[in-house]
């Protein structure tokens, strides 16, 4: 069987979850169910990443161990996934014993490699970011230049990694593997960083101990980063899944920290003798009309409340279909409404539920027999498989945005197409009963196609279409490629509302 492994990045546990969080496992999430639609077995993987002094800090501030701190923000990350119908097949959380282990394992395969060394680190470090900086990196203030806040001067003992002894191999494999970092801007951005030469990576603390520690040398404990990417092979390192699922097809992670994922993650894959990922997929950020979401801003959206309040198939759906992966994407809680009105509630909505009734109304709900019946007719089924087609190759680049446009274009179609052929005229003429039926079994089919297509976007959807269609068959991509899989005399279920439309003051 065809194998597939996607993972998110793990999320550092904060107590101030944004739909931002949400975003980009539901990216994952929909690629999962559609490599599982066509057939793949699939590995999919988040989790969260635990460690570091940001975390003990915190932690001391609240007078509790690390542990107690993170314990009830993982389960809201868990609770999260499961509120956003996520499928993932693991959950790797940095603090688990399965995870040392994996990471004192590798640290050694690294050390026995000539590339670890213990030296004297004093340099600049960011503990919000939880990264290393020099001078030069700084910004115009001074700060770190990712998150603009004030550095640490630190000096200690420390291990190093032997970062810029695999500078030629990275840039060699990026350069040979041009679909190792996508989108292309991020690309060119890790070819121009490493170009600027890279540093060994300093990858013990010693200030800290919430950590995983160094093998043999327990005062140390290991570098955030080191250990978080190790993450993804934790789950598959001793069993049969390695030879499965590894490397990992996609890694998809934020544009934030694809630095870490394209530069230190494979480097210390090739010191550790183990194949590379395939892809490395940096994602934009959510922002708001006031910018990048963030707590300090104000301009934070809970995602815990819009699911409560509108359901998660509509935010996954409007998430999915009006954010083009690797760019960055506007939310706004009016956008969102004016999606589930004009898209969910208009016109899939609406199509299911004049398809059922007037199959219910004219057919006392069962689809009778139909032939080829006209040009027009055939030209619908002909624009259903196309489109099939189109959403495959689209789902198969990953434009996920696109995918989803081709099946509401579609679903459009289908709309217009109640009215090019008005099945109210033709039930009032016995001489056309053949063609109404034509015209019936033709929307029935159409919208198990479509409940095919929409199972990664929208999974709950999906099942509700299928159960009023009364169709219990598991849902497959190779079911969505052939029209004419609903039998003659299927008798299909009664139309209830998917989504209604949502009144909003002026």
């Amino acid at each position: 069987m065809k194998t597939f492994y996607i993972t998110t990045p793990i999320y550092y546990p904060s107590a101030n979850l944004h739909i931002g969080h949400a975003y980009c496992t539901t990216i994952a999430d929909a690629i999962a169910r559609y490599k599982r639609l066509d057939g793949f077995d699939v590995f999919f993987l988040t989790g969260s990443d635990e460690h570091g002094q940001k975390i003990q800090r915190s932690a001391q501030a609240q007078g509790k161990s690390p542990l107690e701190y993170v314990d009830p923000i993982v389960e809201s990350f868990k609770d999260l996934w499961t509120k956003f119908h996520i499928s993932n097949d693991d959950f790797i959380r940095t603090s688990e014993p399965r995870h040392e282990k994996v990471v004192q394992e590798i640290f050694r395969r690294i050390q026995a490699n000539g590339d670890i060394y213990k030296g004297e680190y004093t340099g600049l470090y960011c503990t919000p970011c939880e990264s290393y900086w020099t001078e030069l990196q700084l910004d115009e203030n001074g700060c770190c230049p990712d998150c603009h806040r004030p550095v640490e001067k630190v000096s200690e003992e420390a291990y190093f990694f032997r970062l810029s002894k695999y500078a030629d191999k990275l840039l060699q494999h990026i350069e040979e593997h041009p679909e190792f970092i996508v989108p292309t801007s991020r690309r060119n951005e890790m070819i121009n960083f490493i170009r600027r030469g890279l540093e060994d990576l300093c990858i013990s603390r010693t200030s800290f101990d919430w950590g995983i520690p160094v093998p043999d040398d327990p005062r140390h404990v290991i570098y955030v980063w080191f250990d978080a990417v190790i993450n993804y092979i934790t789950p598959l390192i001793h069993n049969e899944d390695m030879k499965r699922f590894w490397p990992a097809d996609i890694h998809l992670v934020g544009k934030e920290i694809v630095r870490f994922h394209t530069i230190i993650w494979p480097a210390m894959l090739m010191a550790a003798g183990l194949p590379l990922p395939k892809q490395i997929y940096g994602h934009g950020w959510l922002v708001t009309d006031t910018g990048k979401m963030s707590k300090s801003v104000g301009n934070v959206v809970d995602p815990v409340l819009l699911v409560e309040e509108f359901g998660a198939d509509a935010i996954r759906y409007f998430l999915l279909r009006e954010i083009t992966l690797g760019l960055d994407g506007n939310f706004s809680r009016d956008a969102l409404i004016a999606r589930i009105n004009a898209d969910l509630a208009n016109d899939l909505g609406n199509l299911l539920h004049r398809t059922l009734n007037m199959i219910g109304k004219f057919q006392q709900g069962t689809l009778l027999p139909a032939t080829d019946g006209t040009e027009l007719d055939q030209s619908f089924r002909a624009q259903a498989l196309d489109t099939v087609r189109e959403y495959r190759r689209l789902m198969d680049d990953v434009q996920l945005s696109d995918a989803v446009k081709v099946v509401w274009k579609f679903i459009g179609r289908a709309n217009k197409y109640i009215d090019e052929t008005m099945p109210w005229k033709l039930a009032k003429d016995p001489a056309q009963r053949q063609q109404l039926a034509n015209v019936l079994y033709n929307l029935a089919e159409s919208l198990r196609i479509v409940s095919v297509l929409i199972e990664p976007f929208m999974p709950d959807t999906a099942q509700k279409i299928r159960a009023q269609l009364n169709v219990t068959s598991k849902p497959k991509l190779d079911d969505a490629q052939t029209f004419g899989l609903l039998e003659a005399n299927h008798v299909v279920g009664k139309p209830e509302q998917l989504f209604p439309r949502i009144l909003t003051d002026k």
